[in-house]
């Protein structure tokens, strides 16, 4: 896989949208820390943001990771208000749906990355299963699952969408429709 390395190249006039960001409450342990929903696959620009936002609540942002499967450029650093966040990236190591953020204080956040261009409801379905204390599904996990659910309901509507246009599903196995087969032989 190759990875793009790029110099930041920033737009003072056009200034990011706050992070869209859930964390877990308190201090509970689980495998995720929180989430985060991006608003593009743009680490240069969505980063900042999301720094500004933690570095308030939960200390000063010093570096992240990230798997650069879902990310077509990758920074070395990025220029946040006061300071540099270092950009990091792992293959094989790092689940791709998952940001490491790490701080000298506050020592590092395992977050959830949710794909930009997911719906608003699965999104909100995503942030609330991350920050569910004491979680023990994995960032790839969760997305996993999603999908899936995403795929019955699509199953569901299609096949609702069938019977409302006089279309009929098949009966069950074993429980056959229609009026009883001819009986062979006369009763006595």
């Amino acid at each position: 896989m190759a990875v793009a390395i790029d110099h930041p190249i920033t737009d003072d006039h056009a200034p990011s949208p706050p992070a869209r960001l859930s964390l877990a409450p308190g201090t509970a342990p689980g495998l995720l820390d929180g989430a985060w929903w991006p608003r593009s696959r743009d680490l240069s620009r969505e980063l900042p943001a999301l720094a500004e936002r933690l570095d308030h609540s939960w200390g000063r942002v010093t570096r992240v990771t990230v798997n650069p499967a879902f990310w077509p450029v990758i920074p070395r650093k990025v220029p946040v208000t006061g300071h540099t966040v270092h950009v990091g990236w792992f293959s094989n190591e790092q689940d791709p749906h998952k940001l490491l953020v790490f701080s000298y204080s506050a020592d590092r956040l395992d977050l959830l990355i949710i794909p930009p261009e997911t719906d608003p409801a699965a999104a909100a379905r995503l942030m609330s299963a991350a920050t569910a204390p004491g979680g023990l599904l994995t960032a790839s996990r969760l997305m996993e699952d999603e999908r899936a659910a995403d795929d019955a309901t699509e199953s569901r509507d299609r096949e609702e969408e069938w019977e409302a246009e006089g279309g009929t599903a098949p009966p069950p196995a074993g429980n056959p429709t229609g009026p009883p087969p001819p009986r062979s032989g006369r009763r006595k």
